[in-house]
């Protein structure tokens, strides 16, 4: 990996992630380099720019979002947080003693109570999220 950018992960970061990540290549092909990969997820985050925006360097941005959203629909990052943390809580890396709870309690608006309770679902590839016609760009039937 040619020079680090801001925000990039260090090595010894690296060292404590990789271990915990989905396994690569899966789905029918070489999945691109993870770390590449996260890196162009953790620059998007640290800057806001739209998914488009991001540099050459970190691949295509659609590989970078099309990593993020399965991951995030799939728990992934769930695991991968609670697998990273419990490493650190062993290594005696976290200080429990600044983690506060707070039992204060806030209420809520009349319309806040019957939120759907469904887990986010993982479109098919080629389809819009909300709804069953496939993407402008695919050469499926509907297709411009």
């Amino acid at each position: 990996m040619s020079g680090m950018g801001r925000g990039d992960l260090s090595n010894a970061e690296w060292v404590r992630l990789e271990p915990h990540l989905p396994a690569p290549g899966l789905r029918g092909g070489r999945w691109n380099d993870h770390r590449r990969v996260i890196n162009g997820i953790l620059f998007r985050v640290l800057t806001g720019i739209p998914w488009r925006g991001l540099p050459d360097r970190f691949d295509s941005w659609k590989t970078v979002y099309e990593r993020h959203r399965r991951w995030s629909a799939d728990g992934a990052w769930d695991r991968i947080l609670c697998a990273v943390q419990a490493g650190a809580d062993l290594a005696v890396r976290i200080d429990w003693s600044m983690v506060g709870v707070d039992s204060t309690s806030c209420r809520a608006h009349q319309h806040a109570a019957g939120a759907r309770r469904k887990k986010p679902r993982v479109p098919k590839k080629g389809r819009r999220l909300g709804t069953t016609a496939p993407a402008k760009d695919s050469d499926g039937p509907g297709a411009a």
